[in-house]
């Protein structure tokens, strides 16, 4: 298995890939499909391990880390991966896949080989996929990862199986296997400072019996519509050695739960997008016209964003959902360097 090591805000998968949770702007639920917001800043990651006294005795076995979220605030995961060896990643939204809305499940799937009919297609590849926003609910976008507390159904988990009991992310990541790729670039990079790393495990169950229950767990809720593709495995199924991954278990908590752990004052609440857009700050695009998308899956395009919940349960708004106006912003585009084949001729 891969080591999970915590450098810094990011978590490191064996000695290639690494992710961090960047904050955002929360983007209005109001049908419109809006372009990527900005990264706001990395999300503090904490070991479980490191502060085994103080977090609900269910995290000792899970192990892991954690982050802390304010209430319907949204997140997206940045991945950094080796353009020489890309590597197959899973990301799970409490338990319930976040590209097929199916069941957590060990292995990849893919379903049926066909373009664009992949109904149990549930895994990513870095590169080409440089992070993701949210689930794959559309056609072409996703709905954005916002926090929403356990227990009053707002989550992903609550709506796809009716009970929250896991919340946070779940991720696992699998190497290629040996010949795939090159196993180092044409010139030697130097990504990581190895004396930062500290490596994550689950710890003994019930290992101590003085770890408090604490009411402050989250899981994630859907949020509006984001232009955002999910590319289809360039690679093939084969390519990935599903006996070498590591994974972790991201626990996500609010703010109060944070200090009480840790004793640490949690960032600062983001800025909204209607200040964003008032400053006329620029949003992002990806340049990636050429490369196809998987089908929405048919699970999750049915879960409904955190403003129909509010409707459904007769709450007034709690948040602002109102349009902005981003026409006098800058969209930066990034360019995809998608594989692309070589055709040979007559020599």
């Amino acid at each position: 298995m891969l080591k999970v090591t915590t450098q810094g805000d990011s978590i490191r998968f064996g000695d290639g890939f690494a992710l961090n949770f960047q904050r955002t702007l929360r983007i209005p639920d109001d049908g419109k499909t809006y372009p990527l917001p900005p990264g706001l800043g990395t999300f503090p990651i904490c070991r479980v391990e490191d502060y085994s006294d103080h977090v609900p005795e269910s995290w000792l076995e899970r192990g892991g880390v954690f982050i802390p979220m304010y209430q319907r605030e949204a997140l997206w995961i940045s991945f950094n991966a080796r353009h020489w060896k890309p590597n197959a990643i899973k990301v799970a939204i409490g338990k319930i896949n976040a590209v097929s809305g199916k069941p957590w499940h060990q292995k990849l799937q893919t379903g049926e080989q066909t373009h664009r009919s992949q109904p149990d297609y549930d895994y990513l590849v870095a590169p080409p996929q440089p992070w993701l926003d949210g689930i794959n609910a559309g056609d072409g976008y996703i709905k954005q990862f916002v926090a929403m507390p356990l227990g009053m159904g707002y989550t992903i988990e609550g709506q796809v199986t009716g009970k929250e009991e896991f919340g946070g992310i779940q991720i696992i990541v699998y190497e290629p296997k040996p010949g795939k790729f090159p196993e180092r670039p044409e010139e030697e990079e130097s990504y990581w400072l190895e004396s930062a790393l500290q490596p994550l495990g689950a710890m003994p169950p019930n290992a101590r019996a003085s770890n408090k229950s604490i009411s402050g767990e989250m899981g994630m809720g859907a949020g509006g519509k984001m232009k955002q593709k999910i590319y289809p495995d360039p690679h093939g199924i084969d390519t990935w050695d599903e006996n070498n991954y590591g994974r972790v278990y991201v626990h996500i908590i609010n703010s109060m739960m944070y200090r009480e752990i840790t004793g640490k004052e949690p960032p600062n609440t983001p800025i909204t997008a209607k200040t964003y857009a008032q400053y006329q700050l620029p949003w992002f695009d990806l340049y990636d016209e050429t490369m196809s998308d998987i089908a929405p899956s048919s699970v999750l395009s049915q879960v409904k964003s955190i403003k129909e919940m509010d409707a459904q349960k007769q709450f007034s708004s709690q948040q602002d959902d109102n349009s902005v106006d981003i026409s006098n912003s800058d969209i930066i585009n990034y360019p995809v360097n998608a594989p692309k084949n070589i055709q040979d001729g007559n020599w």
